[in-house]
């Protein structure tokens, strides 16, 4: 039982990092050829449910997002509080 738990934990992370990869590219893209933009309220929520390593990744590979101290400072703080969960969680339940 417990390890279909982490099975579906590890697939959701994954698929959430794809997601807020994938944002972030199309946001570039609509950013340089000026057309409708994703929310930044949409691209932190995306970060805090799961896909925050993908999105910082891209983040500094494209050089989206890279001025703004809300998501170069913010989007850190929400891995370091998913790790800490997950260390709460891996330590208390499992």
């Amino acid at each position: 039982m417990e390890l279909s738990i982490l099975y579906v934990v590890v697939g959701y992370l994954v698929i959430m990092q794809v997601v807020g990869a994938f944002i972030t590219i199309k946001d570039k893209a609509s950013a340089t050829s000026n057309k409708w933009r994703i929310k930044e309220s949409t691209l932190l929520l995306i970060s805090a449910i799961g896909g925050s390593v993908g999105m910082l990744l891209i983040m500094k590979k494209i050089r989206h997002k890279t001025q703004k101290n809300k998501f170069m400072i913010g989007i850190p703080a929400i891995i370091i509080i998913q790790i800490i969960l997950i260390g709460v969680i891996v330590f208390y339940i499992l």
